[in-house]
């Protein structure tokens, strides 16, 4: 939407509001055309990472068109309705009640279902990684995502020797959890979580030789790190498991540039080369739609304190992906959410992951 759709003052807002909500045409999902929708996607079509429902996801906004999910049936039934083929949910604690009754929904609605369970970091976290391991092995879940970073590189660490701290901490993380993932069978797909750039997770995952870790290739995170994607996927597609699949839109900023997840089709990933070499590498992948509605991040390159964790960084670096920022800008202004009210953040949202999961459909095979 244009800013001016969005813009709102105390004589407009509720105007406006509902003009985006019409123009969106969401301003009331019915069951027959969320029903509608789910006929045209096949057995194979994409999954949905929770967190592309993160307004919807345990919601506090009172929203009868948009209620909220509480957990991984709610979201897993809806995703149906829409078309999904899957989700990836977060698993932990679940009670082995819990985990069949999800087995039983996933396997009545013909979906798969992935995990997504955080590493340990000492030896005390083990008890409850493998108890999360097994609640997913019960809920009939053969990959979990995972991720050595829940934050962001350049936000989290500054200086170099702690993010060196950090890799060895993450590597010993992941030795601990092997015997567990092979004792029980269940796959490990570590993200590349604007954390990793992709030759150092690729360093990572033969150094542990495992069958059982490999990755979960994001499309869009690594031009956080000045990466080219389309050479990151290429890098990862070779030991990939799992997928977050997004598209990209980019702006320049005073600071470096903006990075903003935008419908699958309308950004500069070639999304089709990318599916295909997954698939190649990876017959067996499982494609799992990450479409975060959110204002556009802010990579801050051109500050000193930036490159201060890459390891031989030059200043050619963030010339090279400021180039490829103006080459592939993405064409206006990059969507966001900041004016919108509860409803309609939750109306955009629906409405990003339709427009996603229908250009999958069409063009993706999914």
């Amino acid at each position: 939407m244009k800013r001016n759709q969005i813009q709102s003052n105390e004589h407009s807002f509720e105007a406006s509001r509902r003009t985006f909500l019409k123009q969106s045409g969401l301003l009331a999902f019915s069951a027959s055309s969320l029903s509608q929708i789910g006929n045209l996607v096949g057995r194979e079509s994409m999954g949905i990472v929770v967190h592309s429902y993160g307004f919807r996801w345990n919601s506090k906004i009172n929203s009868s068109s948009y209620p909220s999910f509480t957990n991984a049936i709610d979201l897993l039934r809806h995703c149906a309705e829409i078309g999904a083929g899957g989700i990836q949910v977060v698993v932990n604690q679940w009670t082995s009640e819990f985990a069949k009754q999800v087995k039983l929904e996933k396997e009545k609605l013909n979906m798969f279902v992935e995990a997504s369970i955080a590493l340990p970091k000492s030896n005390s976290d083990l008890e409850l990684f493998e108890k999360n391991i097994i609640s997913a092995k019960e809920a009939g879940i053969k990959v979990a995502r995972t991720v050595c970073l829940p934050t962001r590189r350049y936000e989290t660490f500054k200086t170099l020797e702690e993010f060196k701290t950090f890799k060895t901490n993450s590597i010993a993380s992941l030795q601990m959890v092997e015997p567990i993932l092979s004792k029980h069978k269940v796959k490990l797909a570590v993200e590349n979580h604007k954390d990793w750039k992709s030759y150092e997770l690729v360093e990572i995952i033969k150094q542990l030789n495992s069958k059982y870790i490999g990755v979960t290739l994001d499309f869009g995170n690594n031009l956080a790190l000045l990466e080219d994607p389309n050479e990151v996927i290429k890098n990862l597609a070779p030991f990939v498991f799992s997928t977050h699949v997004k598209d990209m839109g980019l702006a320049t900023y005073e600071k470096g540039f903006l990075l903003a997840e935008v419908p699958l089709g309308k950004g500069m990933i070639d999304l089709k080369a990318a599916v295909d070499l997954c698939r190649k590498y990876n017959p067996k992948v499982t494609f799992n739609l990450e479409m975060i509605t959110r204002d556009p991040l802010e990579i801050p390159c051109l500050e000193n304190s930036y490159l201060a964790t890459f390891e031989n960084a030059q200043a050619s670096d963030v010339t090279k992906a400021l180039q490829l920022v103006k080459s592939k800008a993405f064409p206006g202004v990059l969507p966001g959410v900041k004016n919108l009210d509860g409803e309609a953040k939750l109306a955009f949202e629906e409405k990003n992951i339709i427009d996603c999961l229908t250009f999958a459909k069409a063009n993706l095979n999914l």
